[in-house]
């Protein structure tokens, strides 16, 4: 009762189907000159086997007949309503191989002399694909919840991969098969495996362009369906361009959660239920995946693109840092599931949103560089403070540290354009190559900002005062360099303790320019004076340690440290020097008169007046006029 399939040209040849003796089925055989029909060679060409054969055909006709226009979907009201694979799966199968030996007989008949019988295997057919169409999509509509590809996708790489019901053997072994699973998918396996099999069934009776276009219009909706839900939109450039940071913000943040989940579960749960399900035919699974995906895929990969384009969200370099950074991590598994030649569009619409990115970040780097160095504000920071600049540099760049993969990534092989003193610095610190181009770039950056830093400390009318400027910008910097962890860790403890030296030196180089006066007021140890000249020199102790001290009080050192280091340094030039004079000439001057106006200051009360420099108490410095007593610090700063 039972034939193969025979195939559409050729010759045939009737050999008995082993362990059916009593049946036989055609086989395709090439002749040299004719598409006539000839036995084996056990067998000749003979009008008994001839007649066998036709009457074999119509008995598989006939059984064929019964079970099509038994579910015919318009032979009655109960067809109508009632559906094949839910009533019994067994039965189902039945129709499945009455369909596939009818399609046997059909290449059979075409041959040859029975039209009648032609035309009723070909009305047969047409019958048996209403019913699977109608199957078909009943199976997809009614496990939308069980072949959502989010499900699909979990189950992809768990137990219910590797269950197919139409293996599972007997009643007892599907019964221990099913309790792994829940019901959820046992389900889902039974319809993968229905809609597995009905679309078999149909591309091989040529009805492949109905199966496909049923499972497109539901599985589409089921994908665009879930992006939505994902808050995925379909956004144009004059949107985007219109909406306030926090808006956009909020979108992007919605974004980077959606894209993870529609490429991790979405496509990938589609892709798999697709390739199932179709993969009877290799063309037919990726053009259908790329019809389902393509608009919703196309429309998610592009988002970067418009905010890349967009002009707020561009000066936002953290965003794209977390966009790329989240394409980065998805790109293996984006080429996985758009691998085919169909899907390469897709894949495409992705690359190009991720290089745009790089360029975009790449851009706004340069831009910011350029920045610091055309910064012409005059401004005056109180006291030698930490100047704005400073702050608003370093707190970018140790952000940046924070995305140091994906900046080297993004760095590497791609220096700033046409710039010989980055080139040049390149070389210097990286001889070795095996610097990070992301730790070059961002010492590069702190670099700029130290050479602008020593052009504005030249506004500084007091040169010790420049100094103490540059000290305390230049420790600013290291300790935020030594407070970001991954921001150390790219310059490295050599960047540190060289640039800790040059904090010293700027201090030195303070403390000589500012004491010098008061220190000098002293004469030499060996020095014999008089009492006049001894009163002369403290009237000159008093001037210059009175104009240090109103200076200096309006001073700051805003970290605590450095103040003290600074103090205890001064202190211990200071006070001995004064303590020594003190003691020595006080004797001399006992017998003065008024000689609390000509000693100010004594050597106990010396230190309580250093411990009130550097919290800025008074007046700031208000001139604006460069001076020329600053040496250019660009060449050793370097």
């Amino acid at each position: 009762m039972m034939l193969s399939e025979i195939p559409k040209s050729g010759a045939t040849t009737l050999t008995p189907r082993k362990g059916t003796p009593s049946r036989f089925f055609f086989q395709s055989t090439k002749t040299n000159s004719s598409s006539s029909y000839s036995l084996s060679s056990s067998c000749t060409a003979s009008t008994p086997a001839r007649t066998f054969s036709l009457l074999m055909m119509e008995e598989n006709i006939a059984i064929a007949e019964s079970i099509i226009t038994k579910w015919d979907p318009n032979s009655s009201s109960y067809t109508q309503i009632t559906f094949l694979f839910q009533h019994s799966r067994k039965e189902a199968k039945e129709f499945l191989k009455s369909v596939n030996y009818l399609r046997s007989a059909m290449h059979v008949l075409v041959r040859g002399s029975s039209s009648s019988k032609l035309v009723l295997a070909q009305n047969l057919m047409q019958t048996a694909m209403k019913r699977l169409e109608k199957e078909f999509y009943q199976i997809l509509s009614a496990n939308r919840d069980h072949l959502d590809p989010e499900s699909v996708s979990s189950r992809s790489s768990g137990s219910a991969k590797f269950y197919n019901p139409d293996e599972a053997g007997s009643e007892d072994e599907l019964e221990i098969v099913g309790e792994s699973i829940t019901e959820v998918e046992r389900a889902s396996a039974f319809a993968m495996s229905d809609l597995k099999s009905i679309a078999d069934c149909m591309i091989s009776s040529g009805y492949g362009i109905e199966c496909v276009k049923i499972y497109k219009n539901i599985r589409k909706s089921i994908v665009d369906g879930g992006l939505f839900r994902l808050g995925i939109q379909q956004f144009k450039s004059p949107q985007v361009h219109k909406m306030d940071l926090e808006g956009l913000e909020s979108i992007l943040r919605n974004w980077m959660d959606a894209v993870k989940i529609a490429v991790k579960a979405l496509f990938r749960g589609e892709k798999y239920l697709c390739d199932h399900v179709f993969s009877a035919s290799e063309n037919i699974k990726e053009s259908c995946f790329y019809e389902i995906t393509k608009e919703g895929a196309t429309t998610l990969f592009r988002f970067p693109e418009l905010i890349v384009k967009n002009k707020k969200a561009r000066e936002r370099i953290f965003w794209q840092l977390e966009i790329y950074e989240a394409v980065s991590d998805l790109w293996p598994e984006i080429e996985s599931i758009f691998d085919s030649e169909s899907t390469q569009a897709i894949k495409l619409q992705a690359l190009s949103s991720w290089l745009k990115l790089s360029d975009s970040v790449r851009t706004i780097l340069s831009d910011f560089e350029s920045t610091i160095q055309k910064d012409s504000s005059k401004i005056l920071v109180f006291g030698g403070g930490i100047h704005p600049l400073t702050q608003s540099v370093m707190n970018y760049v140790s952000s940046l540290a924070d995305y140091y993969g994906v900046l080297s990534d993004i760095l590497a092989d791609h220096p700033p354009p046409g710039n010989s003193s980055f080139q040049e610095f390149k070389s210097v610190v990286s001889d070795d190559c095996s610097t990070p181009e992301v730790s070059v770039h961002l010492a590069w950056l702190i670099l700029v900002l130290l050479c602008k830093l020593d052009i504005k400390a030249e506004i500084y009318k007091d040169v010790s005062l420049s100094y103490l400027f540059l000290a305390n910008n230049l420790h600013f910097i290291v300790e935020k360099v030594n407070n970001t962890p991954n921001l150390k860790l790219l310059l490295g403890e050599n960047w540190v303790s060289e640039h800790m030296k040059k904090v010293k030196l700027y201090a030195s180089n303070y403390e000589t320019t500012a004491w010098t006066k008061v220190l000098s007021s002293f004469p030499e140890r060996s020095a014999d004076i008089s009492p006049e000249m001894a009163k002369e020199c403290f009237r000159k102790f008093n001037t210059a340690f009175e104009e240090a001290y109103r200076k200096q009080t309006s001073w700051i050192v805003e970290d605590g440290k450095l103040r003290d280091d600074l103090k205890v340094s001064i202190s211990q030039k200071l006070e001995p020097t004064y303590q020594e004079f003190y003691d020595t000439y006080m004797v001399m001057l006992s017998g003065e008169k008024n000689l609390e106006l000509l000693v100010r200051v004594s050597p106990n009360d010396l230190g309580n007046y250093l411990s009130d420099l550097f919290h800025g108490t008074s007046a700031s410095v208000s001139s604006t006029t460069s001076s020329s007593l600053v040496p250019s610090q660009r060449c050793f700063l370097i």
